[in-house]
Parts: C-alpha cells; sequence; structure tokens
C-alpha cells in the first residue's frame, strides 16, 4: 500500500464521502427506520471515480485506497444513525431536550471506544479474519471483480442481477446471499428463528414476543456465550488452541488490553454521562454506583452479542439487544431518565464494532498475507479511515439533528423504548425472562463458542422477516448441492455471486429509500 494515502486530497474526498454517508444514513433511520449498507455503495463509488482520466483520481485504481474509501463511508452512515441519532432521539421523544446534548456527548465517546476495540480484537481467537463476516466477503468479491473482470465479473454481474430482480419480488436477497457465505450452523439456527417469530401465531397461536421468549433466550445465549469467551481466552493463555491453521494477529493480550481498557473508558463514560445527565442528585450514592457499573458492562455486552451475530450471520440484532438491557434496566429500579440516558449509551454501541469488522475482513481479503507488515499497516489505515467517518458523523449529526427533530422525525425505534419505558415493566415479566433464559442457555452450550447456536437462534426470533428466514434456509440448501456436485472448486464462484446478490439489494434498497424519502 502506499504509505502516502492519507495526503489532503484524499482527506478531502473521505470527508466528502462520509458527508454523503451521514446524510443518507440519518434521512433513512429517521424516515424508514433502515440503515443501508453503504460499504457495497462506497466501493461503487471508489470504482467509478478511480475511471475518472485525471491524475488526481489514479490513487483510487488501487483496490486497498478503494478500501478505505468504503471504510469512510460505512462508519459515517452506520456511525450517525445507529450509534449518534438513535441515542439522542430517545431523549427527544420522552420531552426531556435537556439530555441531548449530554447524550450526545456519551454517545459519541461510546462511538469511538466502540471501534477502538474492534480494532484491538479483530482477528483474535474470539473475533477472527477467518471468520465469515459476509458483508465484508461480498464487498471484498465486489472489488476485485471489478479490478479483475473476466469470469470474476461476469459472476458479479449475474449476481447484482439476481440481487435487483429478487428485491424487487420483495425477496431478501442479501440474506439469500449471506447463506452462501456465512457459517452454517449459526445460519441454520437463525433461519429457524426467524421462521418460528413469524410463524408462531398462525401455527400456534402463540405471540413469542408476549412472553419475552425470544428476549429470554437472548438472554440465556448471552450469559453463556460471555462465559465462552472468557473459556476460551484463558484456555488460550494456558495452550495454544488450533480448531484451524490460521495464525492470529492479535493476541491474548491484545484482547485483554482491548476490552480492559474499552470498559474502563465505557465506565468513564458512563460516569461522565451521569453528571451531565443530573442523576447524581436524584439517586443515592449506591444506585449512581450501579448505574456507572451496569451502564458500561451493558454497553460491553452489546457490543460482543452484535459483534458475535455480526461475524457469523451477517445480521446484528441492535435495536432488540438494546431493549433487553433497557428492561434489565427497568427492574434495577432505575428512574426514567437514568433508563434514557443507558438506552442511548447502549445503542451507541454494537453497529459500529459489526460495521468495521466488516471492513477489516474486506481488508484482509484484499491485501491477504495476515499478519505480514503490508497487512497490519493496511489495518491501521482502515482504521484511521473509520475514525474520519466517526469525527464527520459526529459534526454531521450536531448541524443537522434539530432540523430532523423541528420536523417530528426520529428513529422509530426510539418511540418503542420511549413507550418501554414509561409503560414500566409489570406482571412476571422478570420470571419469564429467566424461565426462557434456560433454553437459550442450553442451546448455547450445545453448539459451542464456533456455532453460536443460542445467539442465533435467539437474533432470528427478534426479527419479525418470516420471507427472510425462508431466503437463508433455501440457501444453505442450494450451497450444500453445489458444493456436494461442483466440490470446493465451486467456492469462489459462488461467493462472488452471492456478493452481486447482496449488492443488488444493497442497491435496490439504497434508491428506493432516497424515492420514498423524496
Amino acid at each position: 500500500m502506499n504509505q502516502k494515502t492519507f495526503d489532503l486530497s484524499f482527506i478531502v474526498f473521505s470527508i466528502v464521502i462520509a458527508v454523503f454517508g451521514a446524510i443518507v444514513g440519518m434521512q433513512l433511520i429517521t424516515t424508514l427506520g433502515i440503515t443501508p449498507n453503504t460499504s457495497i455503495i462506497g466501493a461503487l463509488i471508489a470504482m467509478l471515480i478511480s475511471r475518472i482520466p485525471l491524475q488526481m483520481f489514479y490513487k483510487y485504481k488501487l483496490l486497498d485506497n478503494q478500501n478505505l474509501v468504503q471504510t469512510t463511508i460505512s462508519a459515517a452512515t452506520f456511525g450517525a444513525a445507529n450509534s449518534l441519532l438513535i441515542p439522542i432521539g430517545l431523549p427527544y421523544v420522552l420531552g426531556m431536550p435537556d439530555l441531548i446534548i449530554p447524550m450526545l456527548i456519551g454517545a459519541g465517546i461510546a462511538l469511538f471506544v466502540d471501534g477502538f476495540i474492534l480494532y484491538k480484537v479483530f482477528d483474535s481467537n474470539l473475533f477472527g479474519s477467518n471468520e465469515a463476516w459476509p458483508p465484508g466477503i461480498a464487498t471484498a468479491e465486489a472489488l476485485k471483480a471489478g479490478d479483475e473482470g473476466g469470469q470474476k465479473g461476469k459472476y458479479l454481474g449475474l449476481g447484482i442481477l439476481g440481487g435487483l430482480v429478487g428485491s424487487y419480488f420483495a425477496i431478501p436477497m442479501s440474506a439469500f446471499g449471506v447463506a452462501f457465505i456465512g457459517n452454517i450452523w449459526a445460519l441454520s439456527m437463525f433461519g429457524i428463528g426467524l421462521l418460528l417469530t413469524g410463524y408462531s401465531s398462525a401455527l400456534f397461536g402463540v405471540d413469542l414476543n408476549a412472553y419475552y421468549i425470544p428476549h429470554g433466550m437472548m438472554i440465556g445465549g448471552g450469559i453463556v456465550a460471555l462465559f465462552q469467551f472468557i473459556y476460551v481466552f484463558v484456555s488460550s493463555k494456558k495452550k495454544v488452541v488450533r480448531d484451524t491453521d490460521h495464525e492470529y494477529t492479535r493476541k491474548q493480550v491484545d484482547v485483554k488490553k482491548g476490552f480492559g481498557l474499552g470498559f474502563l473508558l465505557y465506565i468513564a463514560g458512563a460516569t461522565l454521562l451521569a453528571i451531565m445527565g443530573g442523576i447524581i442528585s436524584e439517586m443515592p450514592v449506591w444506585q449512581i454506583a450501579l448505574f456507572v457499573l451496569y451502564a458500561a458492562l451493558a454497553a460491553l455486552i452489546h457490543e460482543v452479542i452484535v459483534g458475535i451475530a455480526a461475524m457469523h450471520s451477517g445480521w446484528f440484532p441492535a435495536f432488540a439487544v438494546t431493549l433487553i438491557c433497557l428492561i434489565i434496566g427497568m427492574l434495577m429500579g432505575f428512574p426514567p431518565v437514568a433508563l434514557a440516558l443507558l438506552t442511548g449509551f447502549t445503542a451507541a454501541t454494537g453497529p459500529a464494532f459489526a460495521d468495521l469488522g466488516y471492513d477489516l475482513k474486506t481488508g484482509v481479503l484484499i491485501r491477504g498475507s495476515v499478519g505480514s507488515a503490508e497487512e497490519l499497516f493496511g489495518r491501521r489505515q482502515q482504521f484511521k479511515s473509520a475514525m474520519i467517518g466517526f469525527g464527520v458523523a459526529i459534526v454531521m449529526v450536531v448541524i443537522f439533528a434539530d432540523s430532523f427533530f423541528s420536523q417530528d422525525l426520529v428513529p422509530p425505534v426510539d418511540r418503542v423504548y420511549a413507550a418501554t419505558i414509561e409503560k414500566g415493566v409489570t406482571g412476571n415479566v422478570g420470571m419469564l425472562l429467566f424461565l426462557w433464559a434456560i433454553p437459550g442457555a442450553i442451546i448455547q452450550l450445545i453448539g459451542g463458542p464456533k456455532r453460536q447456536m443460542g445467539i442465533m437462534l435467539a437474533t432470528g426470533l427478534l426479527i419479525t422477516n418470516p420471507i427472510a428466514g425462508w431466503a437463508v434456509i433455501i440457501g444453505i440448501l442450494i450451497r450444500v448441492i453445489i458444493l456436494k456436485v461442483r466440490g470446493p472448486e465451486a467456492e469462489n464462484a459462488m461467493f462472488t455471486t452471492a456478493a452481486g446478490f447482496i449488492a443488488g439489494d444493497a442497491l435496490y434498497s439504497f434508491f428506493t429509500s432516497i424515492w420514498k424519502v423524496r
């Protein structure tokens, strides 16, 4: 990689592309409640820019630089929409405008800490670069196909066409494409969860959410997953664990520093948030200490669970896991103001963690030679690009948040959080969560840390999209048949085509969303 990539012109272009991503992310999260996959969009923009016959654009012919561009735009999109606007939208909906600035500062701190932790633990035995990270593979395949053309370009083009056509007929082609890339065990449980939630009322006359079944399953699976994380970390300190021949570049000391320092920073951020939010004068000392500790722990657990789901399936239940953290906070007896701050702080973590994981996976596939000086340097460059995206996201939210709120445009999920806080927890919610945590824990324990079956089943249960469930299951069956008939040599073509499906779905969603907003 050219070590002079970050010259003034490149930084300016990165800021411009980040501004575009942040605006699109805020516009769509407030009007439609979604955040588009702008990684693919950024990759395509970089490809087009590289074709402009001017010397200043020649640098974008390098795949490394195209990858930096897509890293910047995706960081800005998810940072502005998911990690900043959702947190500050909650106090607006609750009628607590004096909390917006404190919440923005707290969410901004959480956003940067979130990205820092992922950078420190990426390619460790907990979050390996050899894991699926499906959207990362899709973006890498798209960049390679655009660069190489030929047979790979044909497969990508056919995939994009299939993605556009399928999306037109309301088939979630991203879910279909991910089925060709992700962990089969994890995706199977994800698909089953999607189908169970989609058809439980019709088939069994039971609304799973009414009995807090998905939430309890996620709590149980999440607790076991955390203990599995600790076990993997401790056991790998005592002996070399070799499930694959992959040589991890992040050692135990890096993971310890990443999560350890990150947790301390979360505690500092939660403390600052408690001071600025004024809850110090409203709660006793023991409750303030509990709030700070739980807020930091919830932020860390949230990003771990979201990261696991993203790594294996390309989907992450950030909204739902935040809601679970909120419900637990309500059971702890925190007052409404503290609950609003807790929810916003937790929501700020996770999406950026997952998105940067996708981007670094793309970088690894483009650069190759994991652990080489060039690959590690490229990873640092991507981290810089993500920081540019996060910085631009904060500025854009500061500039435009009032404009959105003045039109009563807030992310729809904020109204769900607000209604939950105002309604409170009644009845036997705690008992239901405890009861359904047991099967979630058992399934997670059976699957082990590599399959993450409990987490992925709960992820599917928390999302109401049965068509996506069918797309995942059918995609897995087709994948198994292709590999059985044609063997492992079909994998590359399958990955490139799957990348096209995901890219086509992203393009269709992006342009139709913009059209609906208009």
